[in-house]
């Protein structure tokens, strides 16, 4: 599969829960690397490189399924999540309301993996 342009948003999604993990983007190297490995890659904006999911964190997402939608312009990522997807310490991303009350599960303490 080739991407559209720079970057593609990729939905990352538990693949035995259905919940909705994170969302990251990915360009045609990250992507190749992802099938290619079995694991998550992803292009981070802010540092401007390639990261595996979970090289800081040990958290990592082994990819069991990878789909792309019908405008071909979005890919879910179906994944087995070792420990949590968000860099806060909960289990995904999508933790807080719109409210801002948190209604995730926090899954480990980010001062303790991020030193």
């Amino acid at each position: 599969m080739e991407i559209k342009g720079d970057l593609i948003p990729a939905i990352v999604q538990d693949a035995k829960t259905g919940e909705v993990l994170m969302l990251a983007y990915m360009n045609q190297e990250a992507l190749a690397k992802t099938l290619e490995t079995g694991k998550a890659h992803y292009w981070s904006r802010s540092r401007k490189r390639l990261w595996l999911k979970g090289e800081s964190s040990g958290h990592f997402q082994r990819v069991l399924e990878a789909r792309i939608d019908c405008d071909q312009d979005a890919i879910l990522l179906k994944v087995e999540q070792e420990g949590g997807a968000c860099h806060t310490g909960y289990r995904s991303c999508f933790y807080r309301d719109l409210e801002g009350k948190v209604v995730g599960e926090k899954v480990f303490d980010p001062n303790e993996v991020y030193r």
